[in-house]
């Protein structure tokens, strides 16, 4: 009797003890729970806030205005700066297509500068003429003159027909894709032909005092280039007379077109006329102790043309002779009054300006015989692989 009534509180003690553990576990479970929970939140609550102090340093901290990725800094707001060649003693630019730029500039009245830049940049497309603007740049003749006449709302188009616009696009699509052409297959044949005809000083034009047979095969060198262009264009494959019979056909169109008008549509210039004048005045400004046989077909044959390319002159550039003897790129500019200058200054600031000079001249002195090797060696093999190929040719006759 005594030992049953002993065990069975024993067992039944055991039994709670149990119970008792499961309960605790089940406590400290959901106690655990609840502190992950809590810390849970409390971290989501941490992210949040740090989130929101991040969105307030960002709201309060203005971001940083982009530099201008253009070359003129200290750019005046609205001016167009102009980015060409050199000036020639003959011509305001050798080429047609910043000619055609600075000549629609002047006409559509539109405030603008030429940098003297020494021929050192390009656009990012590679080309001369290109455009700076309020801190962008424009490249590309054509997407010049458009992108600024919507700028400006100056369209020298604005009174033709929808007939004369496509007159228009046709004929500056003939100039500039073919006539164009015309006279560059003749500079690249002829290129000592073509520093007589525009009297370029290549020791004053690239500033260097190098010899001047030194300079004139650097010249001839980068017009091997130009030449593989114009056989790459279509027209060069063809014979000398062959493409002087192009350019004859064009400047006849040219010529019945315009018959006895002042500009191509009227009394007003426009578009083509800009374009035209940029491509005739190549021809028809030359040196006339240089002989071309399309200027002088032009002259005698086309000799409105030729008046057409003197009245844009004087319209567009009343200061054609001052920029052409001088060479200055800006004589359209009102020039600032000389500043007074002690001896002393004067001297001080002359020998900055040289030994700056001699340091500049030496570095393009060695990136030019540099280049001038490059080509060299390419002209070398060039001439080397069409000899091989001309003794493959004969060979297998």
């Amino acid at each position: 009797m005594t030992t049953e009534t002993e065990t069975k509180p024993v067992e039944q003690t055991e039994e709670k003890k149990e119970e008792v553990k499961e309960e605790v576990k089940k406590e400290e479970a959901e106690t655990n729970n609840a502190e992950e929970k809590a810390d849970d939140k409390a971290e989501k609550a941490d992210k949040e806030k740090k989130e929101e102090e991040k969105k307030d340093v960002k709201v309060k901290k203005e971001p940083a205005a982009p530099k201008p990725a253009v070359h003129k800094q200290d750019f005046e707001k609205d001016v167009v700066y102009l980015y060409q060649f050199t000036r020639t003693p003959v011509l305001p630019s050798l080429s047609p297509y910043c000619l055609k730029v600075e000549t629609w500039l002047r006409l559509a009245a539109l405030r603008y500068e030429n940098v003297d830049h020494k021929m050192k940049y390009k656009s990012k497309k590679g080309q001369l003429p290109f455009v700076e603007v309020n801190g962008e740049e424009i490249a590309d003749s054509a997407i010049i003159i458009k992108e600024l006449g919507t700028r400006y709302n100056t369209d020298l188009d604005g009174s033709l027909t929808a007939e004369q616009r496509n007159v228009a696009h046709a004929t500056i699509s003939m100039i500039e894709n073919h006539f164009a052409w015309v006279v560059k297959s003749w500079r690249t044949k002829n290129p000592a032909g073509m520093l007589g005809a525009y009297k370029m000083d290549l020791q004053q034009i690239t500033e260097k005092k190098w010899p001047k047979p030194v300079l004139e095969f650097i010249f001839k060198l980068k017009f091997r280039r130009a030449a593989k262009k114009v056989r790459a264009h279509g027209i060069g494959v063809h014979k000398p007379e062959e493409i002087e019979e192009f350019g004859h056909n064009d400047l006849m169109v040219l010529s019945d077109l315009l018959g006895d008008k002042p500009f191509f549509f009227g009394d007003s210039p426009t578009s083509l006329d800009v374009v035209a004048f940029a491509n005739l005045a190549q021809v028809a400004f030359m040196d006339k102790e240089v002989t071309y046989s399309l200027r002088d077909w032009m002259t005698e044959n086309c000799a409105n043309l030729v008046e057409f390319c003197n009245r844009v002159k004087e319209r567009a550039f009343p200061d054609w002779d001052e920029m052409c003897t001088t060479l200055d790129l800006n004589s359209h500019l009102p020039k600032p009054p000389p500043e007074e200058k002690t001896e002393e200054q004067g001297e001080k600031k002359e020998e900055k300006t040289k030994e700056e000079e001699k340091k500049d001249e030496k570095e393009k002195d060695d990136t030019e015989k540099e280049k001038a090797q490059k080509d060299e060696k390419e002209g070398e093999k060039e001439d080397n692989k069409k000899t091989e190929e001309k003794e493959k040719e004969e060979e297998k006759k």
